[in-house]
C-alpha cells in the first residue's frame, strides 16, 4: 500500500470537519513556518526541527489534536486530558476541537509554545 497523504485523511470526511482543520492549520501557520504530514495513523505538524502536534482525529463534528511537551501544563481549560508518555519526559496534551472559535487565545498560547519549545 502507498503512503498515505493528507488527502487520504481528508477524503470522506464532513465539511466541518475539514473546515476545522484548515482553520486548525491556517492559524497555527500564523504563529510560524509549519509543514504538515500524514504518518499512518495521523498528521503531524512540524516546525523547522521537530513535530509539534499531531492530529489524532477526525470524527464527524469534530478534530482531536494532541500537543507533546517536555512537562505537564494542568493551568488551562482547552485540554481534555494531559497523559505522561511511559518512559520519557513527554507530556501529551489533548484537544478536541469543535468549532473555529475553540482556537482561541488560551489555544493560540499553547500552540506558540509547542513552537518555540526546543
Amino acid at each position: 500500500m502507498a503512503d498515505k497523504t493528507i488527502a487520504d485523511f481528508l477524503a470522506g470526511k464532513s465539511a466541518h470537519t475539514i473546515e476545522l482543520y484548515e482553520h486548525f492549520t491556517a492559524t497555527f501557520q500564523t504563529v510560524g513556518l509549519i509543514e504538515m504530514s500524514a504518518a499512518k495513523t495521523m498528521i503531524g505538524i512540524s516546525n523547522t526541527h521537530k513535530r509539534i502536534a499531531w492530529v489524532t482525529q477526525f470524527g464527524k463534528n469534530f478534530i482531536h489534536v494532541v500537543f507533546p511537551f517536555s512537562k505537564p501544563h494542568p493551568e488551562n481549560l482547552c485540554f481534555t486530558k494531559i497523559a505522561q508518555v511511559p518512559g520519557t519526559e513527554q507530556y501529551n496534551h489533548h484537544f478536541r476541537m469543535l468549532y473555529k472559535e475553540d482556537v482561541n487565545e488560551e489555544v493560540m498560547r499553547f500552540m506558540k509554545m509547542a513552537y518555540e519549545e526546543v
